[in-house]
């Protein structure tokens, strides 16, 4: 099957040579380096960020969260957003870009996490960290200008399965909630692309973000845990046992994206544990889609994403 020709005729030039990364242990240094010049060419769009260490999980370093405030005056919504990047790549920093954007979009302040990547730091490591810089965000929510009522966590990619992560594991220790959770692709099962992928697809995972590089994230992220106790659910959010408690979600996916089964299933799961659900399958999408220049399902995207947002904030108040 020629997947190049599902693909819409906007994001054909945004591909990559081969069919993805091909990402390794022996290439990592190289690719993560060039993520970040990619992301970094995106510029900035507002001043440099107020930065701030917040207490890190128990016996962990402290974590540097980056926080974009747009003008106006308070209490108004806040955005946790956690950037994407297989668990393995990325940075708060390279994202400042688009948080600057996003916080200009929303009239939200916009706090991103630069949580610990694997393998180096393998699960929970990445986990515990959103997880604590999501419990500062809500103790300092009046200091900052923050309505905590309107709590949003983000993440698109690895970004929206951290997001997905640590609102399970805040909903299990009986903490902080957010007001609702928008899931951009996110990956969120480990067997995808493996040998006991719940469902494989034949149209799916052929640009960007490959089978072959989802294992590799996944392994690098398993470490040496074993899958084996209560904790399944907050290392790969697919395995979780029950959804109920979980915020108001709004999930997006290209219909070619290797994370499109896995991510209309967890809806789907969502919404039979009633849990409100807004879910949105791109036509002729790939991965990261929304990041590919100025196109018509970009835009689409983010006006989706805005209006879900507006709705949410509205019948809070």
């Amino acid at each position: 099957m020629n997947g190049e020709t599902l693909i819409d005729p906007e994001l054909r030039p945004f591909l990559l040579e081969g069919s993805g990364i091909g990402l390794n242990a022996d290439n990592l240094a190289d690719v993560r380096a060039a993520v970040e010049q990619s992301f970094g060419q995106m510029g900035m769009v507002g001043e440099a960020p107020r930065i701030v260490e917040v207490a890190g999980p128990a016996g962990g370093r402290p974590v540097q969260l980056r926080i974009y405030t747009p003008s106006g005056a308070g209490p108004r919504p806040a955005i946790y957003n956690i950037h994407g990047g297989g668990y393995v790549l990325g940075s708060a920093a390279s994202n400042d870009g688009l948080n600057w954007q996003l916080a200009t979009e929303t009239a939200a302040i916009v706090v991103s996490v630069d949580y610990r990547l694997a393998p180096e730091t393998p699960f929970p490591g990445p986990v515990e960290d959103c997880c604590a810089g999501l419990r500062w965000l809500f103790d300092n929510a009046v200091s900052l200008g923050v309505d905590e009522r309107r709590i949003t966590i983000m993440g698109d990619s690895a970004g929206g399965g951290l997001a997905a992560a640590a609102t399970f594991l805040a909903r299990d220790r009986k903490e902080f909630l957010p007001s609702g959770a928008m899931l951009s692709y996110p990956m969120l099962d480990h067997r995808t692309g493996s040998d006991g992928d719940v469902q494989p697809n034949p149209t799916t995972g052929g640009y960007i973000w490959t089978a072959e590089d989802n294992r590799f994230g996944w392994s690098a992220m398993k470490g040496t845990y074993a899958i084996d106790d209560e904790r399944a659910g907050h290392f790969s959010p697919s395995l979780a046992k029950r959804l109920d408690g979980f915020p108001p979600l709004f999930l997006a996916v290209g219909v070619l994206d290797l994370f499109l089964e896995e991510g209309v299933n967890f809806s789907l799961r969502a919404s039979r544990s009633g849990v409100p659900v807004e879910c949105h399958v791109y036509p002729g999408a790939i991965h990261g889609f929304d990041l590919m220049g100025d196109t018509a399902l970009g835009r689409q995207f983010r006006f989706d994403r805005h209006a879900a947002l507006s709705r949410w904030n509205a019948r809070i108040g």
